[in-house]
């Protein structure tokens, strides 16, 4: 079955980001669809699509808990193969879990010339209240370069627990002050709102892709 996706920017973008839903809501999610605008305001070309089990809740079948991520990483392969051949480079990524499956299959891709990056919104370092339990084994020797956008004090991995976890030197951790799992920020606490923490993440996003394509 061939991946539907959502397009944002224009056609013409030099660079183009493929993004994977998080567990727990669509392609299409409020901040799903902010944070693929604020990218393609920055310039970028940005692709969205569903895992299988999260497409199925828009079908009579219904909703389906989000399974294990290994179990859905072919499906990510097959997105990027669906996608077909991209003008420039092409970055994958997503928020929380869809990120996560994108980092799994990333040096596969990279070595064979397909992808230029990773690009995650939100990792789940850890589950909530499990700090013990770490999804970081194949980030350590990760070749493929890396931006991680984090919020600091997102419930999947916090600036403290983060620091010590011995990543890759190809992955960048951008950090947004106060922000939670979906990068939003107390502007109360901040003096940041959303809307300008998702405009700081394309503006770095822009400047690490030139860093990393150039």
């Amino acid at each position: 079955m061939a991946t539907t996706f959502l397009f944002d920017g224009s056609e013409d973008a030099k660079v183009t980001i493929l993004l994977a839903h998080g567990a727990g809501a669509p392609m299409d999610s409020a901040s799903m669809n902010a944070a693929a605008q604020a990218l393609a305001t920055a310039g970028f070309r940005v692709a969205r699509f569903e895992f299988a089990y999260m497409a199925s809740r828009r079908t009579p079948a219904g909703s389906k808990p989000p399974p294990k991520a290994e179990t859905v990483m072919p499906e990510y392969v097959a997105a990027v193969e669906d996608l077909g051949p991209t003008d420039g480079p092409l970055i994958i990524g997503g928020k929380s879990m869809g990120g996560r499956v994108a980092s799994m299959v990333a040096d596969r891709l990279y070595e064979a010339g397909r992808i230029a990056g990773l690009l995650c919104l939100g990792y789940p370092f850890h589950p909530p209240g499990r700090p013990t339990q770490l999804r970081t084994g194949h980030l350590i020797g990760l070749k493929t370069p890396a931006l991680i956008c984090q919020g600091t004090r997102d419930e999947f991995g916090t600036r403290y627990e983060v620091g010590d976890y011995g990543l890759s030197d190809q992955i960048e951790v951008f950090w947004l002050e106060d922000g939670d799992h979906d990068l939003k920020p107390r502007k109360s606490v901040s003096g940041f709102t959303t809307a300008q923490h998702l405009e700081a993440v394309a503006n770095e996003a822009a400047a690490w892709v030139a860093r990393i394509t150039r």
